[in-house]
């Protein structure tokens, strides 16, 4: 005991931290819509966990829109990990945060996003606008429901996807794709802040023809409140939306829980992980998990950031940005 007691003094003196012990949780920010997919990827990773290192870990959850999820996170609030749906809401932690680094896409396969899926359209059962696709959603008789680009990740690719089709329609002319968003702005009567909301504006308060979101919350929202009384339409052309992960390793390191942390993404590539997420309507990559969903998911030819409009930070710089194309576009007819 006194050889115990004389290592701790010296290791003090020599201004040498102790080791702290690994935490009992850790918590998961996340974007709005992800709630009851995250519930259950928890659920089965605490358990994977427990069989694996026979110790408990409680995976506590954080949902709201991405954007603001990013600024709470530079704001103060601890997350151990992120699970974002855009790049951008990721980025943001290493440039004004210093909380993870520049390479951090890099980290896991497909560029940390172990998932994806592309906005998509809910409408009412039979369709009665005939909503098929992007062109239908700027007409005088039909209001349109998604959330506020500012706030919203989600909203900001159905704007990029909106904006796309509208460029690959006009030949790539950019005042008539900036007309074309002008008006799918204008058919939205009620701009909420994030996905889930829009979802109980459209469904619950029944407000508007068509509610734009992630293929998977169409779908999922379908399922749980009746396919009798909705149907979902996938465009032939929309926009790739991937959901990007990290550790934040300045809070990771600071609490202990890297090592966790980064089991809790990796699960995530898991066979388990991989058909969970597809069992959610999200799109993988997994070969065999692929396999197994394909009927649930119509075919569509997707764009992709990169490739439309040059990457996220010029796609941020240009239309996000203040003063950019989205503040230009966003006002009422």
């Amino acid at each position: 005991m006194k050889r115990m007691i004389a290592y701790a003094v010296l290791a003090l003196g020599l201004g040498v931290a102790p080791v702290k012990a690994e935490p009992t949780e850790i918590l998961n920010v996340s974007y709005d819509i992800g709630r009851e997919l995250y519930e259950q990827i928890d659920k089965a990773f605490t358990a994977s966990y427990k069989a694996s290192s026979g110790k408990d870990i409680t995976v506590n959850q954080s949902h709201a829109g991405s954007s603001k999820q990013a600024r709470s996170i530079l704001e103060g609030l601890e997350a151990d990990v992120v699970t974002f749906n855009q790049v951008p809401d990721v980025q943001v932690l290493h440039d004004k945060g210093n909380l993870i680094p520049a390479d951090w896409q890099s980290r896991l396969p497909n560029n940390s996003s172990p998932y994806y899926s592309l906005p998509a359209f809910l409408v009412r059962a039979g369709n009665p606008k005939g909503i098929k696709n992007w062109d239908d959603l700027v007409r005088d008789d039909v209001k349109v429901v998604f959330p506020n680009p500012k706030t919203s990740g989600n909203a900001r690719y159905t704007y990029l996807a909106a904006y796309a089709y509208a460029l690959e329609a006009n030949n790539k002319d950019e005042a008539k794709a900036q007309e074309f968003v002008k008006k799918l702005l204008a058919n939205v009567p009620v701009f909420d802040t994030g996905g889930r909301a829009s979802t109980t504006t459209f469904a619950e308060r029944g407000i508007g023809d068509v509610l734009i979101t992630f293929e998977a919350e169409v779908l999922g929202t379908r399922k749980q409140l009746g396919e009798d009384k909705y149907e979902a339409v996938v465009p032939p052309v929309s926009l790739l939306a991937e959901f990007p992960v990290t550790v934040v390793d300045k809070v990771a390191d600071k609490r202990g829980s890297r090592a966790i942390a980064e089991d809790y993404l990796k699960f995530l590539y898991t066979a388990e992980g991989q058909d969970i997420l597809a069992q959610n309507y999200n799109r993988v990559h997994d070969e065999t998990v692929k396999a197994k969903y394909a009927s649930q998911f119509p075919e569509t030819r997707l764009l992709t950031v990169e490739d439309v409009f040059g990457g996220w930070d010029k796609a941020t710089r240009q239309h996000f940005a203040e003063g950019g194309i989205l503040d230009k576009v966003f006002t009422r007819r």
